[in-house]
């Protein structure tokens, strides 16, 4: 991987975080309509769910060819398809008569999202020195973090004003200045060696990560114990394991997984994972909670997630810069026992619970999530070196929007075996499912404190002078 010095770095990120930015945005913005559009398009909550499950679907897929893209092709060539697409995709979700239609839109979007959120961190590593790699990532967090976290409240004001497909052309006027931007200013920051393609490490790794993604997501509708659901879980995990054991086989894998043996790296991308899982069911939840279960109308909705997402902001901008100064420990360990806080409040509201304390719940996530995600992300890709960097992220972007997407999946599938033991109906039962979708959020968070208790204070890997050989043949080297 090649460093870019020549080049102001603000300048060659600043396309890549707007188009990062703005495909982040869209894996929530669309949950505040969905109420709204099971009703349009006829379509029921387990059905519905799929466009966000189907987007997430196409980013699993995508995503861990996304190191083996960058060898074949450069850096600009990426991004640039990758924003075209993805402003494609918008427009045909903006045109969209019918489910399956906006359903294709959402999927086109899913692979540009694949394309470019990897991109994030292999630039970012390629042009910041280690140094300064956490206030860099606390950049990265407002997207990775903010962007999920305002969607709601931007696609409650739009539908307050107008119809649920200007959410889609709201994408298309700021896409277009991440391309010009990315057209004058970005350069390649990875060797185009173009390896040999192993077409069988794509199919399973396709077949491995969507059957993984459309088992949780049937199961949504049709109940864990469907044939189908296991059938594609079977199917999912049994490729994955096909995969793994054929990466590691491989002179040439497709992604590098021997980047697991640095011990560092598997405890931050665990983190990451358990964070995102977070972030991506309680704003699956929560909008609908607000809906359905207070009846507050779509418009008041998104004002009302407006402060979740603003202290969202400001956490996410700092987090990488307390990394750099405190290191990753307590700030994961704090980060994480603030969000089981707030899942615990969300746990016991009612129908009639008061706006203020749903609020501050959210806020409470919003503080702790962000907290914990930018220094578990650096401490992880700090803890690698050499080639195997690029498949750091690359691995850590994959996992995190499969789990983004089984999070999603299964609070579904709660939300729904909650409401159907309820002995009561309307919003009565519909609070009732919420509260089984929060006990999985809760749990999370406790995984994710009992995950940061294996975090240490060294911010950075300590250099290992016997170490370069083994780098330079993708070996993991871990300095625990």
């Amino acid at each position: 991987m090649k460093s870019k010095s020549s080049t102001n770095p603000t300048l060659i990120m600043i396309g890549l975080l707007l188009g990062g930015f703005v495909v982040m945005l869209s894996e929530t913005a669309l949950n505040i309509a969905l109420p709204q559009l099971e009703q349009q398009l006829h379509v029921n909550t387990g059905t519905i769910q799929w466009l966000v499950t189907g987007y997430l679907l196409m980013v699993g897929i995508v995503l861990p060819l996304s190191s083996m893209l960058t060898k074949h092709f450069t850096t600009r060539q990426i991004i640039i398809f990758a924003l075209s697409d993805f402003m494609v995709g918008a427009v045909i979700s903006a045109l969209s008569s019918s489910f399956a239609q906006l359903l294709i839109g959402r999927m086109i979007q899913g692979i540009a999202t694949g394309l470019l959120l990897p991109l994030i961190f292999i630039v970012l590593l390629a042009i910041y020195p280690p140094e300064k790699r956490g206030s860099a990532m606390g950049l990265v967090g407002l997207v990775i973090m903010f962007a999920p976290a305002i969607g709601p409240t931007l696609a409650g004001i739009i539908l307050g004003a107008l119809s649920w497909q200007w959410i889609f052309w709201l994408f298309v006027p700021l896409l277009a200045i991440a391309l010009i931007i990315t057209i004058f200013f970005m350069q390649n920051v990875s060797e185009l060696t173009k390896p040999k393609v192993d077409v069988l490490s794509i199919i399973l790794s396709s077949l491995g990560f969507g059957g993984l993604v459309v088992g949780a997501s049937l199961a949504g509708d049709k109940g864990w114990g469907n044939p189908l659901v296991i059938g594609a879980l079977v199917v999912g995990i049994v490729c994955l394991a096909f995969y793994a054991y054929r990466q590691l086989h491989l002179d040439a894998p497709i992604l590098n997984l021997r980047a697991f043996g640095f011990k560092k790296f598997s405890v931050g991308t665990a983190l990451v994972m358990t964070d995102f899982g977070i972030i991506m069911s309680s704003m699956y939840l929560l909008p609908m909670y607000w809906q359905k279960g207070l009846m507050v109308p779509v418009a008041l909705t998104g004002v009302l997630l407006l402060p979740g997402g603003i202290v969202n902001a400001i956490v996410s901008a700092t987090a990488g810069r307390l990394f750099d100064d405190y290191g990753a420990k307590y700030l994961t360990r704090i980060g994480f026992a603030i969000t089981f806080v707030g899942a615990l409040m969300l746990i016991f509201v009612t129908t009639h619970t008061a706006y203020w304390y749903v609020v501050l719940a959210h806020v409470l996530l919003m503080i702790g999530a962000p907290l914990a995600m930018s220094p578990a992300q650096t401490y992880g890709l700090n803890a690698l070196r050499g080639p195997v960097a690029a498949d750091g992220s690359t691995i850590l972007n994959t996992l995190q929007q499969i789990l983004g997407a089984l999070a999603t999946a299964i609070a579904t599938s709660l939300l729904g075996i909650g409401q159907s033991t309820s002995n009561a109906g309307g919003a009565t039962a519909f609070v009732h499912g919420v509260h089984y979708g929060f006990w999985f959020t809760l749990a999370l968070s406790v995984l994710g404190f009992c995950l940061s208790m294996m975090v240490t204070n060294q911010k950075e890997p300590a250099e290992d002078p016997l170490a370069h050989d083994a780098e330079s043949a993708g070996q993991p080297v871990d300095n625990n």
